[in-house]
């Protein structure tokens, strides 16, 4: 390929020397920087009529797209194994059969309950102590930074209750927890019952060699926040707390316990935590192999494990579900109270009892046994759970996708934003050339233009104000929901809503400001700068959000990536515009949750859509002021600025 050139330039007539190699006012010629760049360099990241860059960024963005589509299907998906040693086999006899006296347990807390209006705190311990347990209470408050309309809600105080089962055959130096949260809106009677007969049961029992937490918070995740920030001697969130006045070994592993009624038709297991976070796979094949040995029916994402894997049905019912768990990751809420245990590395399961139609019943005593069961394997633990995947999806319970094969998905779309900008950074270079020409090897050319600088100081406004905008949509509605709740007929959970808004859609002025804000004339290629910047931008931060939570950025990535390479100052300008706003953050968001609804075989209409809209925004900025939920605050300060770079290059003037 060298020979070629070669011989192209010494077939060129002579031609005189410029005046100084270094004069940026000398005649631009094939043998200046910019030539030779132009000639070694590829044709393909060339902007023109015959550009091969654009048929590649498609095929790039469509790769991305199948191959997420393909994790459903075999042989991307896997089979899930066990791969820690001490948990390997589920040769043990549970012996739980307290079903009576458990249902004796949650009639009597469900009467007291109803007759105090709270949390039954005295009848709690008193109850623990006659199963043999250390019994300590803990109170909490917490203000939170506006009303919680949803659980009604604003100024929190509760008390939490939790008993300790000492081992008798070690130290305490190891802990397990079986939590049972209880909220305004669900008592969970039958879980509390189940927790106390169990602990009865575990009474009995001369094998532990861990500590075992029995532990019912009030006030659903605020009292398991509360709890794990006092027994971890820290304050993330602001949490007003008494000190625990007893504790037991580092806490190994967690299960959480929500029951609706007596019996169940099916276990539910959710494994999303906060921010994306997910348990070591080898909890989830544990709770698994244990509804397996009992005849459990056990569901993820409420949905059944395909039995069919031969033929096409069976993959569509795992891609729902790898749909529906790809939403809920990317949600970053904790979906359950195992997801506060995460953040202190604490390995945990929500599971749900589900009383739906289906045939098969199973009462406490069968969900009791699994319990029983996987509290004596986490018990042979000799070190925290480390052999198996932290990062993974989950097309069914019994199949799982690994980071190593999920990773290209959002690799390939991440591509499109490299190669779009590596073709702008191409005509940067090329400034002052025809396209058309700068392919072409021999021949004489006339003198061209001098090279168009691109002036920095032109990106400064545009970069600064984004940023502002976005720190003013992450700051102003918590700070001026009382300013706004005093001059406009609002509740304050609903100015906060608003403001959100109306921040969002001043940001929509953002590239007329910025020509008013600029002094200095803007150069011909400016918003080729400015879109080189915006992209690198925006391939930055979705790369590291998908290597940490890979639902959240391939879903921006899948939405975003188009537009992002699409807009351009020129052409269709109205079409260009639809597609930004089609594309935003907020946009996406709602469309997520139609999304989200269809999947669940429960479509909503535009009006019903609106409502949760409302309702998501609130309470994705309550979760990150209350857990520190970082999905808001990626919007705000990441995403949504560099959304705002893009709609300034549109209207680049």
């Amino acid at each position: 390929m060298v020979y070629p050139l070669l011989r192209a330039f010494r077939a060129q007539p002579a031609r005189p020397a410029p005046r100084c190699a270094r004069d940026p006012a000398g005649p631009h010629t094939p043998d200046s920087g910019a030539g030779a760049v132009s000639a070694i360099v590829p044709a393909v990241f060339i902007s023109g009529p015959g550009s091969q860059a654009a048929p590649l960024r498609v095929l790039s963005y469509l790769a991305g797209i199948a191959w997420f589509l393909a994790l459903a299907f075999p042989p991307l998906t896997q089979r899930t194994y066990m791969s820690e040693n001490a948990m390997g086999s589920t040769m043990v006899e549970e012996q739980f059969m307290g079903g009576d006296r458990a249902r004796n347990f949650a009639r009597d807390f469900a009467a007291h309950r109803r007759k105090s209006g709270a949390l039954p705190v005295a009848w709690l311990e008193r109850t623990m102590r006659s199963v043999g347990l250390e019994v300590y209470t803990q109170s909490f408050s917490r203000k939170l930074p506006f009303p919680d309309e949803t659980h009604e809600r604003y100024m929190v105080s509760g008390t939490n209750v939790y008993g300790i089962l000492r081992a008798p055959r070690a130290a305490s130096t190891e802990s397990l927890v079986l939590t049972v949260p209880c909220g305004p809106e669900s008592t969970n009677s039958q879980a509390v019952g189940l927790l106390l007969a169990l602990a009865s049961h575990f009474r009995g029992q001369i094998y532990w060699a861990k500590d075992i937490i029995f532990l019912v918070t009030e006030h659903d995740l605020l009292g398991t926040e509360a709890w794990l920030e006092a027994y971890h001697d820290v304050n993330v969130t602001g949490m007003q707390s008494s000190p625990l006045q007893g504790r037991a070994g580092s806490i190994q592993a967690a299960v959480a316990l929500e029951l609706s009624s007596d019996v169940v038709t099916s276990l539910d297991v959710a494994v999303e935590g906060l921010n994306g976070q997910l348990p070591n796979l080898d909890l989830l094949n544990l709770f698994q192999t244990f509804c397996q040995k009992g005849g459990l029916l056990c569901t993820l994402q409420g949905k059944l494990q395909p039995q069919d894997w031969t033929s096409v049905d069976g993959p569509l019912q795992s891609l729902q579900t790898l749909l529906l768990m790809v939403l809920r990751q990317a949600s970053g809420r904790p979906h359950g109270p195992h997801g506060l245990f995460l953040r202190y590395r604490v390995e945990a399961l929500t599971l749900r009892g589900i009383n739906s139609f289906r045939q098969y019943k199973y009462d406490l005593v069968a969900v009791g046994k699994a319990l029983e069961g996987m509290f004596r394997k986490l018990n042979h633990l000799l070190e925290r759970l480390h052999q198996s995947f932290f990062f993974y999806l989950l097309p069914a319970l019994s199949r799982f996708v690994s980071i190593g094969l999920y990773m290209p998905a959002a690799g390939f779309l991440l591509l499109v934003l490299g190669l779009k900008a590596l073709e702008l950074w191409m005509q940067l270079h090329e400034a002052g050339v025809d396209p058309g020409e700068a392919g072409r090897a021999s021949g004489p050319r006339p003198p061209l233009p001098p090279a168009q600088g691109v002036g920095l100081a032109s990106l400064v406004a545009p970069l600064l104000i984004s940023q502002a905008m976005g720190l003013a949509l992450y700051i102003l509605p918590v700070l001026g929901q009382h300013v706004a709740a005093q001059h406009f007929p609002v509740a304050e959970a609903e100015a906060v809503v608003l403001t959100l808004l109306a921040v969002y859609v001043a940001g929509l002025a953002l590239p007329h400001n910025t020509h008013w804000v600029l002094s200095i004339q803007t150069p011909d290629r400016g918003w080729m700068a400015l879109k080189l910047v915006a992209l690198i931008y925006l391939a930055l931060q979705l790369g590291c959000i998908a290597l940490t939570n890979f639902s959240l950025g391939f879903l921006l990535a899948a939405v975003m990536v188009p537009a992002a390479a699409l807009t351009k100052p020129s052409g269709s300008r109205p079409f260009y515009a639809a597609l930004l706003l089609l594309t935003s953050p907020a946009a996406i968001l709602l469309g997520s949750l139609f999304l989200w609804w269809e999947l669940q075989e429960a479509p909503v209409s535009l009006a019903e859509g609106w409502q949760l809209f409302l309702a998501a925004l609130a309470q994705g900025v309550l979760e990150h002021h209350t857990y520190g939920a970082m999905l808001f605050p990626l919007l705000a300060l990441g995403l949504y600025p560099c959304w705002l770079l893009f709609w300034n290059v549109l209207f680049w003037k």
